[in-house]
């Protein structure tokens, strides 16, 4: 199976659970590598953080700069308008992944998809259309790009999500991430959607806060 260039990290040597970690625009599979001693969890919980590297490719808004992206963004409207094919390949890449774990023997309800900004719209694409029932869903300040198009499998109804977002995101505002949190809730998900007060990156709280999502439902 091909799979992109990734990083990974594991808790202990016989890993029993994954997490699929997508970086943002511009950024790569390093951006979130660092986090995972800081996530607090126990060397008996063995987990496989994965961190694949976005493809380089031209970016409409950024003067067609090419740098890493999980798909173009064509124009800087509050709701992004974006190549949804881009998108959705980007997710075909993540299902490639989640496979990939699954033939190494981690079962796909101890998988779990986490993406920020633009990996989290990915993210988000890639767990609610998956045909078997997954471990959890992070997105992280980020939107739901695809929620008019998306094809939404019951398979993942149950789904145990968390959305995140600092209140003082100057790229993308807080409000993009209570219409994710609400557009979810009204669809029947089981949705916690927290708040930070940062602009658009991590911190501590909010690491903790992943450590115990993590070791909730990968445990």
């Amino acid at each position: 199976m091909n799979l992109l260039p990734h990083l990974t990290a594991t808790t202990n040597d016989n890993p029993t659970a994954s997490v699929i970690w997508l970086h943002g625009l511009g950024a790569n599979g390093h951006d979130f590598h660092p986090i995972v001693p800081e996530l607090g969890i126990p060397k008996e919980l063995g987990i496989r953080f994965i961190f694949p590297h976005a493809p380089s490719i031209p970016v409409t808004i950024n003067n067609n700069f090419v740098m890493p992206a999980w798909y173009d963004i064509l124009e800087m409207t509050l709701d992004r308008k974006v190549d949804e094919k881009q998108l959705r390949e980007s997710a075909k890449q993540v299902n490639n992944f989640i496979q990939n774990e699954i033939e190494q023997g981690i079962p796909s309800e101890k998988i779990i998809i986490a993406g920020f900004s633009q990996g989290g719209a990915v993210a988000l694409e890639a767990a609610l259309s998956f045909d078997k029932p997954l471990g959890g869903l992070l997105a992280m300040s980020t939107y739901f790009a695809t929620k008019d198009s998306i094809q939404l499998n019951s398979a993942n109804q149950e789904l145990p999500i968390e959305v995140n977002h600092g209140i003082y995101d100057p790229v993308v505002p807080e409000a993009l991430g209570r219409t994710t949190a609400a557009f979810l809730q009204e669809k029947q998900y089981k949705v916690t959607y927290r708040t930070y007060p940062m602009e658009h990156a991590v911190c501590p709280q909010q690491i903790r806060d992943l450590g115990q999502f993590f070791k909730q439902h990968l445990a």
